[in-house]
């Protein structure tokens, strides 16, 4: 993937990521997102979607209105940046009209909008990027979104609530990231490609053969349709034991 570039507050159409919806030739600059929960070539503006993919505006200076009328939401907190960074699982809610989506990926956007109920407005899946153990022994998640949750841990030589590992997933609910539910990265669980040539692809985790890092293992997955696709660890994200937990 082109990697995108640029100085610490501008960003050029032509050095933009290649899913942001915008035409490179109209204009010389594009918004960037300020740093945030989502690295620079894993989101879209919030003003970019509001102007570009959803149609709610037909200028910037219209989508920054709407975000100052306090109007949208972003994982259950209302949002007034333009420049905020959405990315893989977000849940945008727009208040007037009550549409609430999802972050999604997909094979040609890369990113996408999909259109969720209400009942899964307060649900998000956030992969275990890393963990840390912090004062009094209690173990911290540091999840794909920036978001931390903190483990407690009753006795630290015998840590039984520990069961969390790197690259798992946990269902928490927004915003008071209360875990609901662990998904385990195991054969047999249902998962998404984020990234590579096969994003956007899910189905059941077939096998994983670590060579030398465990972040480059070759993992095969088997789709709905019964074909087999292959890509490394670091690109699936589990969403499900059986089926997924969430709608895709």
């Amino acid at each position: 993937m082109k990697k995108a570039k640029g100085s610490l507050r501008h960003l050029r159409r032509y050095a933009a990521p290649w899913y942001y919806p915008i035409s490179v030739k109209e204009y010389a600059w594009t918004v960037k997102p300020r740093p945030g929960p989502h690295a620079l070539d894993k989101c879209i503006p919030l003003g970019i979607i509001l102007r570009d993919v959803l149609g709610y505006a037909r200028t910037m200076r219209e989508a920054r209105r709407i975000l100052g009328e306090r109007k949208v939401k972003i994982d259950g907190r209302i949002i007034t940046d333009y420049k905020f960074p959405v990315g893989l699982m977000d849940v945008i809610e727009l208040i007037p009209s009550g549409e609430i989506f999802r972050v999604l990926p997909h094979p040609s956007k890369f990113l996408y909008l999909k259109p969720i109920s209400s009942n899964e407005a307060n649900l998000k899946i956030c992969r275990i990027e890393n963990k840390t153990m912090v004062k009094g022994g209690n173990i911290q998640l540091n999840l794909h979104d920036g978001r931390n949750i903190l483990i407690k841990i009753s006795n630290p030589f015998e840590p039984v609530e520990d069961v969390y590992k790197t690259l798992d997933s946990v269902l928490i609910t927004i915003p008071d990231q209360q875990i609901v539910e662990h998904i385990k990265l195991k054969e047999g669980a249902y998962v998404l490609v984020i990234d590579g040539r096969n994003v956007g692809a899910k189905g059941r985790l077939k096998s994983v053969v670590q060579i030398f890092k465990r972040r480059r293992s070759i993992v095969t997955l088997v789709d709905d349709n019964g074909n087999e696709i292959r890509t490394i660890l670091d690109y699936i994200f589990p969403i499900g034991h059986e089926k997924p937990l969430i709608e895709v």
